[in-house]
């Protein structure tokens, strides 16, 4: 039998927060569980992320009705993962926004990272029954498009592989606002398995380009403040490259995954344990590090499968 995954047993409730980060600009976050973004323009609103189902949609729609009557209109997918996009259908929004790349993704993966999601983290699935399946688009772009809500302009951006090979941010210029997805975490644990770690660290830089005055992170905390929003660069960064190094050095020199594993432990256990979701995507980050170490540049579709070979390899 597979190892449980440690989100299997999470069950626990999580706070949720709904904080003002600019102008008009809210952040719904709920102690490490994945976040949603709000712009209210001037006619209408634009929401970042969908939530796993439109279950939990739902919650963040009560928040959004207790600032703002007005319309939904955009609904906005950093990356194509299942927590972030399977909710979509309770928004009603007439436009859907992702990367060409993130579209892509859907297609050649966004079932099979349904059904393995779902299997790792319950929790999150709530209310799953009325996912009334894969969510696309209606609107790609490649590099970066705007987005009127009246005379409040959105820019919508691909700064570079991380998370994903198709993670996009939204940038808020009138507020100087961006609301970032899994590019950027604040003291919860980076899902890997399907980044790009060589890549990740630049793609940071080119968002500490903008100088920020605030951000809402794909999970933790939102972040008022140009000394928070350094603070959160640093740590995700810190949190990327101090998983690799050692995976890729155990990777490189022939080592099994699981010598890579223990590696990986011994730097980052003292820094990140106490990190939201720490436990839930070591293995899956270990993994990718060694794969990406060894010249595999796209990530591995992962499966149920191949989740047990990952279990038996780290058990040696």
């Amino acid at each position: 039998m597979a190892k449980q995954f440690a989100s299997q047993g999470d069950m626990t409730e999580k706070t949720i927060s709904f904080t003002e980060i600019g102008r008009d600009l809210w952040a719904f976050t709920a102690e490490g569980d994945p976040n949603s973004g709000v712009i209210i323009g001037d006619d209408s609103v634009m929401v970042i992320e969908a939530q796993a189902t439109p279950r939990l949609a739902g919650k963040v729609i009560e928040k959004i009705r207790s600032v703002t009557d007005k319309p939904i209109t955009h609904l906005v997918l950093s990356h194509y993962h299942a927590v972030r996009v399977l909710g979509a259908s309770a928004f009603d929004a007439p436009n859907i926004v992702m990367s060409e790349k993130a579209r892509a993704m859907v297609a050649e993966r966004g079932k099979e990272d349904w059904d393995s999601e779902f299997g790792r983290f319950p929790r999150l699935f709530e209310g799953h029954e009325s996912i009334p399946g894969l969510t696309w688009p209606t609107t790609t772009f490649s590099d970066r498009m705007s987005v009127y809500l009246g005379k409040r302009r959105v820019d919508l951006m691909f700064l570079g592989r991380a998370h994903t090979a198709g993670d996009i941010v939204a940038h808020v210029p009138d507020a100087n606002v961006m609301f970032t997805g899994d590019i950027v975490e604040y003291h919860s644990a980076c899902y890997c398995g399907d980044g790009h770690f060589g890549d990740w660290p630049a793609t940071l830089e080119a968002i500490r380009a903008f100088d920020l005055d605030a951000i809402a992170p794909g999970r933790g905390d939102a972040l008022v403040g140009r000394e928070k929003v350094d603070s959160a660069l640093d740590l995700t960064a810190d949190f990327i490259c101090s998983t690799y190094r050692p995976v890729a050095q155990a990777a490189v020199r022939g080592g099994p995954l699981k010598e890579a594993w223990e590696a990986c432990r011994a730097a980052c256990d003292p820094k990140f344990s106490s990190y939201a979701i720490y436990e839930h995507c070591l293995p899956f980050n270990v993994a990718r590090a060694y794969d990406e170490a060894q010249g595999i540049d796209t990530p591995r579709i992962w499966t149920a499968a191949r989740d047990k070979e990952m279990w038996e390899a780290l058990q040696g």
